[in-house]
């Protein structure tokens, strides 16, 4: 596309310039207080033309279009529906006057209502109230989009997907903390990134609410996470009231001043947010003329989420995953589930998270089970008070879906069939099975076919994870050597993630926590990501952190002593 070809060659080039704000600019040319805007720019075309005019003039690369809250729910607010014609022409007046080389963003803000399971506004009717703004953002014109100013990462999702389903244009997400640094709901910028970025955004980062100073820090804190270009679009410093009228503290002088900064930490997009002006965007401008963007990375690995936290899964270090709920050995939560109750699971959950568990396993697959309505409806009530991220265990390909288009965050997925196309779609993590018990040149041979199929979906190698897990309550010794030496190839020479489920060592047996902790000891030192234990047998969650401390991965054993503190 000839638009996304255009910004990609800017971004090799230079730091990108965004416009400043819009609504004190309209107050300027009259617009009153207590009115809708977009339908006040809708009466006013002259005028909004002449602010995208005056920020094209002044070096803005992308014009943001005067749509901000022209969605159904605030302009329904002020009795209208007219939501595809208000975007059609609003994005129309700034292509208009932007000229041939300016580029237009369809702007997509928040509706000002939660997303399930955030709030009460359903996810699918967000979706569908997203995309119907973007239609109309598509037919007046948009080169591209930016879905800005969000509050609750559930929204920006809804936003993001509304878009992707109607084309590939470039689009940015930005998202709005407060001075703690999370977002109103207690996403913080690395989970949102990795969440957004992993969904199908182009470019992340951050805009309102904070001055240049508190976004810089953001911005230098995400680089070393982003695979897509950062962008800060900060406020004119801190606003005080002045009479009736808001001062922002930063003049346009003061503004540019931290443009080299924000260049140096990584920031590949910069604007201007609440009280700045086309001054402003021309002094950022002549302060990044000079500089030269720094590159996104490519092969971070694997990442996961909730929508409060997010792990990395990094090579040589061992996570253990919480894997105490399975409801197909375990009649009491399998009745429990059967009757709709959650509380089991959390439960569960809070207890596995407690005892150190990093990912919290959700697996309700078992006879005599509704799969899908029953992690569905785990989810809605999990996803808002569950702080670590999940593996999602499930059957079908269409459970999976459901699951992942609605799961605030960036899940491990681990399901049957082509799980790959699904994670990518839906910015999970795939967990793809490999049975160790093969052998190691027909285990090998598999894994090279899985990671060649998850290639082709768009994952690095880095990005995915292999399921070793050892089949029987106790691995001869044959398996066991092929495990291990599996582990070793898959984190050296095939660069992969690798899962192990332990949970069924042993089982049958007495004290068969040491089973496990000999096999995860050994697991840990061939390389294993992700093991899949109940962190209530505390013999295997202190092994693993013993593991770190000798592999150097525990500095001054800070984790050790506090363990035992």
């Amino acid at each position: 596309m000839k638009s996304n070809r255009r910004i990609a060659e800017l971004l090799r080039e230079k730091v990108l310039i965004l416009d400043g704000a819009m609504g004190t600019e309209l107050q300027k040319r009259g617009m009153p207080a207590g009115v809708c805007p977009e339908a006040w720019c809708r009466a006013n075309p002259a005028a909004v033309a002449e602010i995208h005019a005056r920020y094209r003039e002044a070096g803005a690369d992308i014009v943001y279009s005067a749509t901000f809250g022209a969605n159904r729910v605030k302009m329904g607010m002020y009795g209208l529906s007219n939501i595809r014609e208000t975007n059609r022409e609003l994005a129309a007046i700034a292509k208009r006057a932007v000229g041939p080389q300016g580029l237009v963003a369809g702007d997509i803000g928040p509706t000002g209502r939660f997303v399930a399971p955030f709030g009460d506004l359903p996810f699918d009717e967000a979706v569908a109230l997203f995309r119907e703004q973007a239609e109309g953002l598509l037919e007046g014109g948009a080169d591209c989009f930016v879905i800005e100013t969000m509050m609750d990462i559930q929204e920006a999702r809804a936003a993001l997907i509304a878009v992707r389903e109607l084309t590939d244009r470039f689009t940015i997400v930005t998202m709005t903390y407060e001075g703690h640094g999370r977002t109103l709901n207690g996403t913080d910028p690395v989970t949102a990134l990795v969440t957004l970025q992993g969904l199908g955004a182009d470019a992340v980062g951050c805009n309102c609410s904070l001055g240049p100073e508190a976004m810089l820090g953001m911005i230098a804190a995400l680089k070393p996470y982003a695979r897509v270009p950062l962008v800060a679009k900060p406020n004119a410093g801190l606003p005080r009231l002045v009479g009736e009228e808001t001062i922002f503290a930063a003049d346009a002088a003061a503004f540019a001043g931290f443009g080299s900064r924000f260049a140096a930490a990584g920031v590949n997009f910069m604007g201007g947010c609440c009280g700045t002006t086309p001054d402003h965007i021309a002094a950022l401008r002549d302060a990044l003329a000079a500089e030269r963007p720094i590159a996104s990375l490519s092969g971070i690995g694997a990442a996961v989420c909730s929508a409060r936290s997010a792990r990395m899964l990094k090579q040589g270090e061992t996570l253990t995953v919480g894997g105490r709920l399975n409801p197909a050995q375990d009649g009491a939560l399998r009745q429990a589930l059967s009757a709709g109750e959650a509380g089991p699971v959390r439960q569960a959950f809070r207890e596995q998270e407690k005892e150190g568990a990093a990912i919290l396993r959700l697996k309700v697959g078992a006879a005599g089970l509704d799969e899908p309505a029953i992690l569905g409806r785990l989810l809605e009530e999990l996803a808002p008070t569950t702080r670590i991220p999940l593996l999602i265990e499930c059957e079908g390909l269409e459970t999976a879906e459901t699951v992942l288009r609605r799961y605030p965050g960036c899940p491990l997925l681990a399901a049957g069939g082509d799980a790959c196309s699904l994670a990518r779609r839906y910015g999970a993590v795939p967990v793809l099975r490999c049975a160790p018990e093969q052998g190691p040149t027909i285990g090998r041979a598999t894994i090279r076919a899985l990671i060649a199929a998850a290639r082709r979906s768009g994952f690095t190698r880095e990005g995915i994870v292999i399921d070793l897990t050892a089949a029987g309550a106790v691995p001869e010794t044959k398996t066991a050597r092929t495990l291990l030496e599996l582990i070793d190839w898959c984190s050296g020479t095939a660069g992969c993630r690798t899962l192990l489920d332990l949970t069924a060592v042993g089982r049958g047996l007495p004290e068969r926590q040491w089973l496990q902790a000999a096999l995860l000891a050994a697991a840990q030192a061939a390389g294993l990501t992700l093991a899949v234990v109940d962190p209530a047998f505390r013999e295997l969650t202190n092994l693993r952190a013993a593991g770190d401390l000798l592999a150097g991965r525990d500095p001054d054993a800070a984790a050790w002593r506090s363990r035992f503190t």
